[in-house]
């Protein structure tokens, strides 16, 4: 089994559906096919597919076959991701801390003050000008 025979027997949203339904626990064939809307030979070539890629098993239940995942190509997969997926949470990590208004933002981008979104010199992501400031309602008077 190669990566690249993962990759590709991924590649197909088909095979993706079946995957997932594996994931929930062991199918039999008539299952996945009724699952899947997709005729059983369609399936079976499918399930060969993933078969070939390591990716199922499959074992004989009297009449009826009954696949499952093989988790340790997912692992792999897996494996080779998570130098991916790091640098995608170090991302939104560093995305979080400017939207949560980090000291260490950058001049000139939206203030963190809910009364004031965008500085005054600076036009809404829309494109509008900032509108002018509503003027705060004034206390009641004690003679009212």
């Amino acid at each position: 089994m190669s990566d690249a025979s993962l990759w590709a027997a991924l590649a197909d949203p088909h095979r993706r559906a079946i995957v997932a339904l594996l994931l929930e626990r062991p199918r039999a064939v008539g299952e996945i096919v009724e699952a899947c809307g997709l005729s059983q030979p369609g399936t079976s070539k499918h399930l060969r597919v993933l078969r070939d890629a390591g990716l199922v098993r499959v074992r004989q239940d009297a009449q009826r076959r009954v696949y499952a995942l093989d988790p340790a190509p997912i692992a792999a997969l897996d494996a080779w991701l998570a130098p991916y997926r790091k640098l995608w949470n170090e991302s939104l990590d560093a995305l979080g801390r400017r939207l949560d208004g980090d000291p260490d933002r950058v001049a000139g981008e939206p203030s963190d003050h809910p009364e004031e979104p965008f500085p005054h010199d600076r036009r809404r992501p829309n494109g509008e000008a900032p509108a002018p400031k509503a003027p705060e309602p004034k206390a009641p008077s004690p003679k009212d």
